[in-house]
């Protein structure tokens, strides 16, 4: 199977060539040329399975050229051993008896972007030998918080690749900034970019077209590729999560075969719930994707309206990694809804780059509300859910989970649907410390790292391994850009 361009469908790649490129030449995002579905039995057969078999199930559906035994080995290294918490890999918690809560940051960064970024790696150098590239890899990454690190991870210290982060300065909260900041490895590099998350990732985009900067990069050995989203290898590995969450529930016979399920998702770049649309589109009974947004609520206005439009305020939230205005993984949903037409597809992104907004038509916004339901949470609202799931559940969220609760309540009060849902719980509350005790009702704040203790003594629950070790790690990256110098950092970085 080949993957084409959202906006060209004769542009055609292999799916090494699609993951070792990242981006299609013409600005558009490589997508399966057919979407497989599930095998009949499939989902029965997978629930007695580990999430490493899952993964190479589901892999295989995509991966032409990978063998069987290569998928196994990389979802031995990415998600065997030591590398997570959980045995489960993703554990789908019970909260009640139709909500059940899936923990996808058991994982060495303590957020969801692990969930992809421990695999991401192995497909990629794979990809390269596969079409015999030459040249170093230079992965870009503009991050709103978690992607950051879980690349850094992922890619430290992996053969034939340099990695440079761009973050938001001011954008982050204090442990993903540490995290990022401190991290080990010889080919790696960070830099904090004065503006928001679409500043660093428009930034990057255009770092991707700017072809006199290859040119000066092919000269010296290298070329660039993305860990973000864009990339389909960041992408195939979250649908993994969505088939093993339905399996899990079929597993403890929460569900009957073929019974339909809801899932809440917080999201602001679009993937996480994009990568669970697919599921659905693979035989997965998902009866409605709900989208959970914080105060950047584009998208909540677009699946209701069927309007995109981020000429709006930009907010900093308490939910800082979907603090994003243009959700690039959208083109690939559109590409779906609208018969995979990449001519519309193209003429909307071009609407949005040069005005800012689109409007979808009739179809494909019919199409668009039969499939999603969204709402959204502002950062008062975000502290009330923390402070209610920890009361009533003894159960310690962090914010964008808690976005997606409150989500999840609206919903269910607005429609009266009691589905039983999976919320998608994406980052450890530990990442986002001041947030949590705050709506625990705490004011003062420990120093530093120390407030890691100062929110586990209050609630008894254990600081995960990795971000314990903070404490002792010394910061190695301090340099700050504006956005219009992002191709002087990555010119320096590789010179």
């Amino acid at each position: 199977m080949n993957y084409l361009s959202t906006r060209d469908n004769n542009l055609r790649m292999t799916p090494a060539q699609a993951i070792a490129k990242g981006l299609a030449p013409d600005g558009g995002l490589m997508t399966p040329q057919v979407m497989p579905t599930l095998a009949k039995n499939a989902l029965e057969n997978l629930k007695n399975m580990s999430y490493q078999q899952r993964a190479v199930y589901v892999l295989a559906r995509f991966l032409e050229g990978f063998s069987s035994s290569e998928l196994t080995a990389y979802a031995r290294a990415a998600y065997g051993g030591e590398k997570f918490s959980h045995p489960d890999v993703a554990p789908v918690r019970r909260l009640n008896e139709n909500t059940y809560c899936m923990e996808l940051w058991h994982g060495p960064t303590c957020a969801f972007k692990d969930m992809a970024l421990q695999m991401l790696p192995h497909l990629l150098s794979a990809s390269l030998v596969k079409i015999d590239e030459k040249k170093t890899v230079c992965i870009l990454v503009a991050t709103s918080g978690d992607t950051g690190k879980a690349a850094l991870e992922g890619f430290k210290d992996v053969n034939k690749t340099q990695i440079l982060v761009f973050y938001p300065k001011d954008g982050v909260s204090n442990i993903q900034q540490l995290q990022m900041v401190t991290q080990e490895g010889q080919n790696v590099g960070v830099c904090a970019v004065v503006g928001n998350f679409d500043d660093a990732q428009t930034g990057v985009k255009k770092l991707f077209s700017d072809e006199a900067l290859a040119q000066q990069l092919a000269e010296r050995g290298y070329f660039l590729s993305s860990a973000n989203s864009i990339n389909w290898g960041r992408v195939l590995p979250q649908i993994v999560y969505y088939i093993s969450a339905y399996c899990d529930l079929r597993r403890e016979e929460v569900i009957e075969p073929g019974q339909e399920i809801n899932v809440c998702v917080p999201t602001g770049n679009f993937g996480n719930i994009l990568a669970a649309y697919y599921a659905k589109m693979m035989g997965v009974p998902i009866k409605t994707l709900i989208c959970a947004s914080n105060e950047n609520n584009v998208l909540t206005d677009f699946i209701r309206t069927g309007v995109y439009d981020r000429n709006r305020p930009f907010h900093n939230t308490l939910s800082p990694s979907m603090d994003i205005l243009i959700s690039s993984n959208l083109e690939r949903l559109l590409f779906e809804l609208s018969g995979r037409d990449d001519k519309l597809v193209a003429s909307y992104m071009e609407q949005l780059a040069q005005e800012g907004r689109y409007e979808v038509n009739k179809s494909i916004r019919n199409k668009l509300q039969r499939n999603f339901a969204a709402g959204y949470c502002d950062d008062t609202q975000t502290k009330k859910t923390i402070e209610k799931i920890w009361k009533e559940q003894r159960y310690l969220i962090d914010p964008h989970t808690a976005v997606a609760f409150h989500v999840l309540e609206e919903y269910r009060r607005e429609t009266k649907d009691e589905t039983v849902t999976v919320v998608v719980s994406t980052a450890s509350p530990f990442k986002f410390c001041s947030s949590v005790l705050d709506a625990l009702g705490e004011k003062e704040f420990a120093p530093g790292t120390e407030i890691l203790d100062q929110l586990s003594q209050l609630t008894g629950v254990e600081v995960p391994k990795p971000l314990a070790c903070l404490k002792d790690k010394q910061v190695r990256f301090d340099k700050v850009t504006e956005k219009e110098h992002m191709v002087d950092e990555v010119l320096d970085y590789l010179r």
